[in-house]
C-alpha cells in the first residue's frame, strides 16, 4: 500500500466517526503493513514539556516510552527540526537501542510549518532499509496526520518547534 492509498484509507476511517486515537493507531498499522522491511513502527507525540511520548505502535514493547528532545534519533529529529534517515544505527552516536536487531531507523516529523505535533518512527532489521521513495511515502502519511492534529487541536498534544 502506498502513501496515497494509506491516506485514502485513513480518510474513510476518520469519516466513520473513529476517535483521534483510533485513527492514529490505524495509521501505524497501515504504515507498518506497507513494507516487509519495517519491524517496528510507532508514533511519538510531542508534548509542551519537550518530551516525546510513545503513542500507538506495532512491534515489540520498548523501554523508550518517554524521550527528551535532543536525545536519540527521535529527540534529535525534533531538536534539529528535520526528518532523520539513519542507514546504520551502529554508526549513530546518539542512537537509543530499542532492539539489538535494529539496523536502520527512519523518523519523519508530523508537522505544520514550525509546529511539530509528533513523529513517525520506523525501525528495520536491515541496514539502509529506507530509500527516498519509502521516506516520501511515509512523509505523505505524516502530512495527512498533521491535518488530523489540526482538526483535533484542542485535545491533541503539540509543541511549537
Amino acid at each position: 500500500m502506498d502513501g496515497t492509498a494509506i491516506t485514502e484509507a485513513l480518510e474513510t476511517f476518520e469519516k466513520s466517526d473513529a476517535t483521534f486515537d483510533d485513527v492514529l493507531a490505524r495509521a501505524v498499522d497501515l504504515i507498518h503493513a506497507s513494507n516487509r522491511r519495517f519491524h517496528w513502527t510507532g508514533i511519538y507525540e510531542l508534548f509542551p514539556d519537550g518530551v516525546l511520548r510513545l503513542g500507538p505502535f506495532v512491534g515489540a514493547p520498548t523501554e523508550h516510552v518517554f524521550i527528551s528532545v535532543g536525545r536519540g534519533v527521535c529527540g534529535s529529529a525534533v531538536a534539529e527540526k528535520r526528518n532523520k534517515n539513519i542507514p546504520d544505527v551502529t554508526r549513530e552516536p546518539n542512537y537509543l537501542a530499542c532492539s539489538a536487531s535494529t539496523r536502520s531507523e527512519l523518523v519523519v516529523l508530523i508537522r505544520r510549518d514550525d509546529c511539530i505535533y509528533a513523529q513517525i518512527d520506523i525501525d528495520s532489521n536491515e541496514v539502509d532499509a529506507f530509500d527516498a521513495a519509502v521516506e516520501g511515502r511515509v512523509q505523505r502519511v505524516a502530512d495527512w496526520i498533521a491535518g488530523l492534529y489540526e482538526r483535533n487541536r484542542e485535545g491533541a498534544p503539540h509543541a511549537p518547534a
